[in-house]
C-alpha cells in the first residue's frame, strides 16, 4: 500500500508527457544549486541600441528661444540632453550592453556647422564624448567637399588610430592618394559586446542622397546593395552574431536594401528625415528611422537566443517606448553642456567678425513673430518659403542696385521651419540661431560659410523655360526640388507637365506646356496683391533679373543639356553669357550669402516700441504665388490617340489578311 502512494506520487510529479512539472523543477534549482550560478536566461544575451540620424550639427535645442535651462520649455534636441540620455540609460541598464549609432548627416545646416571651416570639429568631438560606438557618412557631410571633410576628420583631435569613432563607409570609392583614404573609414567594423555577443556593424550612403552631394567628387559609391551583400558575407565568416546596417539612403531604399539582402539583422535608416512610428520587418530585417536634429532618439531593446539564433525587440514586453523625445525633461550631461558652451563662444567670435559686429551674438533675436512660418505640405507654396525667397530678392535689390523681378529657392535647401518663442521669457521671440538654420546650408568658392546669392538675366521666352523646369524637376527629382518662388504669380496645368509615360519603361515624355500664364510683380512689398505685369514671350530684347544660390543654379545649364528645349544660358544686364562663378552677388568684394540676407530682411521690419523689428502679417499665409488650375490632362488625349491608332493598325493587319484568304 505505501508503494503505491510512493507511485501515486510520482506520476503526480511527472506530466502524462513523461516531463517533470515546471514548479517542481524550479524548487529543485533554488533547493540544490548555488546561488548566482544559474540564470533562466542563460541562452539569451540582452543589448540596447540608441539610435540618431540627421543631427545637422544641432548642438542646442530648438527653437533655441524657447530653451531654459532651469524651467520646462518646448525646445527639443541638443547634444547635451542627448548625453544625459545615454548616461541615464546606462544607469538604468547596469551591466547590460549599450550601443550608440548614427545613420549619418551629422553636420550641415546650423551654423556650428560653419565652425568647420574655422577648423574647428564640433559634431564628432562631441560625439566621441558622448560615446557613440559607430555611425555612417551622409551626403551634407560633402557639404565643404571630401577634401575638407578630411581635414575636419583629422582635426578631431585623435591622437591615434584606435581612439577614432568607428566611421563606416561600405560602399564609398575613394581614390588612392585622396587625404580621405587617412581618416580611418571603414568597409565593417566589429564589437565584442560585454556579454561575448559579436556584432557587426555597416555604413552605407545611397544612391539618392549621393546624387545631391555633387561636391563629393573625386569620391563615388558603387551600389549599396552589392556592397551590403559582400560585407554581410565577410562579418558571417567572421562569426558575428548580429549584423547592422546604418544606411544614410532614405526610406524607400533602405526597404529595397532589406528586401533584396539576406542577413541583415537590424537596418538603422536616415536621410529623408522620417520617423518610423515602429519599427518594420522585412525579409527578416528590422527597418527603423529615428527622426531629425536630434528631436529625439531611437531606443531599442534586443534579446539574442545564442542556441536559436533568434533576435527579438523587447520594448513591449519592456514597456519601453521606441523613441525617447530629448525634451526638458531628460537631464542634461554636465560636461557635454560644457564642451557646447565652449563650441557657443567660438561661434560668437566667427559671427562678429564675419558681419562686422552686426551680429555677435547667436542668441540676438532679430525679429519677433505672432506666428510660425512652416514648409507646409510637400510639393506645394508655403510661407517660410515666400520668406525666404523675398528675403533674397530685397537684398539682391539693396546690393546690386538693380530691381529683380524673381527670386527663386528650392525646399531641399529650406532647412526647417521658423518658429517664434512661445514662453514668457521669449514670446514671439526669433534668435539669429534659429533663423540662419533655416538657410545655413554649404559654402562659396571663398570657402567662407553658406551657399552665395547668384544674379543672372533671362530673356521671356527663356522665364518661361526655366517655370517649365521647375514644373519638371520635382516630379523627377522630388520635393527637394520644388521651387518657392518671390516676384510673381504664375498658373500651371499639372496635367500638361508630361504628354504621357511610355509603359514598360516607365518614362515620362515632357510637354513642356504646363505654364498657362506669367505675371511678373513690379512692387517690393509683399503685402501687395496687385501691379503686376505680363511678359511677352516673343520679346527677345527685354532681360528679367532673377536671383536664387549658387548651388541651385548651377543645375539650370544642366538641364537644357538633358532637355535642349529648356536650354537657358545665363547673362549679364547687358544680355553677355556669364558662367556660373560670374553670378556670384558680391559685396566689399565678399560672397554674400542667402543666410546674410534672412539676416538682413528680419532687421529691415519696422520695429515695436521697444525697437525690435516685427514680421508683417502678410506672411501668416501662403500668398497664391503658385496657382494649379486642372485641365484635361495630356495624357488622356495621347492615351485616346494611341488607341485610336492601335485600332486602325488592328483593322488594317485584318483587312489585309482577309484579302490574303480570298487569293
Amino acid at each position: 500500500m505505501q508503494k503505491s502512494n510512493e507511485m501515486k506520487h510520482h506520476h503526480h510529479v511527472i506530466s502524462q508527457s513523461g516531463i517533470m512539472n515546471p514548479v517542481i523543477i524550479l524548487l529543485w534549482v533554488f533547493l540544490f544549486l548555488p546561488m548566482g550560478k544559474i540564470s533562466l536566461y542563460a541562452n539569451e544575451l540582452r543589448f540596447t541600441v540608441i539610435h540618431t540620424s540627421d543631427e545637422h550639427s544641432n548642438l542646442l535645442p530648438l527653437p533655441l528661444s524657447d530653451h531654459h535651462e532651469s524651467k520646462p520649455n518646448p525646445a527639443l534636441g541638443g547634444f547635451a540632453r542627448l548625453g544625459g540620455l545615454i548616461q541615464q540609460t546606462r544607469d538604468k541598464k547596469g551591466e547590460e550592453s549599450l550601443l550608440v549609432l548614427s545613420s549619418g548627416d551629422f553636420i550641415g545646416g546650423s551654423p556650428f556647422a560653419w565652425l568647420i571651416l574655422e577648423g574647428y570639429a564640433p559634431e564628432i568631438r562631441l560625439m566621441k564624448e558622448i560615446g557613440y560606438h559607430g555611425l555612417t557618412i551622409g551626403n551634407h557631410e560633402f557639404d565643404y567637399g571630401p577634401e575638407i571633410l578630411a581635414s575636419y576628420l583629422e582635426k578631431a583631435g585623435y591622437p591615434s588610430a584606435k581612439d577614432r569613432l568607428p566611421l563606416l563607409a561600405s560602399n564609398l570609392v575613394i581614390p588612392p592618394a585622396h587625404p580621405l583614404q587617412a581618416a580611418g573609414l571603414k568597409k565593417y567594423q566589429q564589437i565584442k559586446l560585454d556579454n561575448g555577443l559579436n556584432i557587426g556593424l555597416i555604413g552605407l550612403l545611397g544612391t539618392t542622397a549621393f546624387s545631391l552631394a555633387p561636391l563629393a567628387e573625386p569620391v563615388s559609391i558603387v551600389d549599396p546593395v552589392e556592397a551590403a551583400r559582400e560585407q554581410v558575407e565577410i562579418l558571417k565568416e567572421k562569426g558575428a552574431d548580429v549584423i547592422i546596417a546604418l544606411t544614410h539612403s532614405g526610406y524607400r531604399e533602405d526597404l529595397e536594401l532589406a528586401n533584396a539582402v539576406d542577413g541583415i539583422d537590424i537596418l538603422l535608416g536616415g536621410h529623408d528625415h522620417y520617423l518610423t512610428p515602429h519599427p518594420e520587418t522585412h525579409n527578416g530585417t528590422i527597418v527603423v528611422h529615428s527622426g531629425k536634429y536630434l528631436e529625439s532618439a531611437g531606443m531599442f531593446e534586443f534579446s539574442y537566443n545564442t542556441d536559436t539564433s533568434v533576435l527579438k525587440l523587447e520594448n513591449e514586453n519592456n514597456q519601453t517606448p521606441y523613441h525617447i523625445r530629448l525634451d526638458h525633461t531628460i537631464p542634461k550631461c554636465e560636461n557635454i553642456a560644457a564642451l557646447v558652451e565652449n563650441y557657443g563662444k567660438k561661434l560668437n567670435a566667427f559671427l562678429d567678425d564675419f558681419t562686422d559686429g552686426l551680429i555677435g551674438d547667436y542668441e540676438k533675436t532679430l525679429m519677433l513673430s505672432g506666428f510660425p512660418l512652416k514648409s507646409g505640405k510637400r510639393f506645394q507654396e508655403t510661407s517660410v518659403g515666400n520668406f525666404l525667397t523675398d528675403a533674397m530678392r530685397y537684398t539682391a535689390e539693396e546690393v546690386t542696385g538693380s530691381p529683380v523681378d524673381i527670386a527663386f529657392q528650392a525646399n531641399g535647401m529650406i532647412r526647417g521651419d521658423i518658429i517664434p518663442g512661445s514662453m514668457e521669457w521669449s514670446e514671439g521671440a526669433v534668435t539669429f540661431l534659429d533663423l540662419a538654420s533655416v538657410a545655413g546650408l554649404g559654402s562659396g568658392p571663398d570657402q567662407r560659410p553658406g551657399y552665395p546669392m547668384v544674379s543672372f538675366y533671362l530673356n521671356a521666352a527663356e522665364v518661361k523655360n526655366f517655370l517649365e523646369i521647375a514644373s519638371l524637376l520635382p516630379r523627377f527629382l522630388g520635393d527637394n526640388y520644388f521651387l518657392q518662388f518671390s516676384g510673381l504669380k504664375y498658373t500651371i496645368d499639372p496635367g500638361k507637365v508630361f504628354w504621357l509615360t511610355v509603359p514598360f519603361i516607365n518614362q515620362p515624355v515632357p510637354a513642356y506646356r504646363s505654364v498657362q500664364e506669367i505675371k511678373l510683380f513690379s512692387g517690393m512689398d509683399p503685402g501687395q496683391a496687385t501691379d503686376f505685369h505680363i511678359p511677352n514671350p516673343q520679346d527677345e530684347e527685354t532681360l528679367y533679373h532673377l536671383v536664387s544660390d549658387h548651388y541651385l543654379t548651377s543645375f539650370l545649364p544642366m538641364v537644357g543639356e538633358l532637355l535642349p528645349r529648356l536650354q537657358l544660358e545665363l547673362k549679364d544686364k547687358q544680355g553677355n553669357p556669364l558662367q556660373i562663378d560670374e553670378t556670384i552677388i558680391r559685396q566689399n568684394e565678399r560672397e554674400l550669402k542667402v543666410w546674410e540676407a534672412l539676416t538682413r530682411y528680419a532687421m529691415s521690419f519696422d520695429p515695436d516700441e521697444n525697437g525690435v523689428p516685427v514680421l508683417p502679417e502678410s506672411y501668416k499665409t501662403t500668398q497664391g504665388r503658385i496657382i494649379e488650375e486642372a485641365g484635361i490632362p495630356l495624357a488622356v488625349w495621347s492615351y485616346t490617340l494611341l488607341v485610336v491608332l492601335l485600332a486602325g493598325i488592328f483593322l488594317l493587319v485584318r483587312r489585309l489578311l482577309r484579302a490574303g484568304k480570298k487569293h
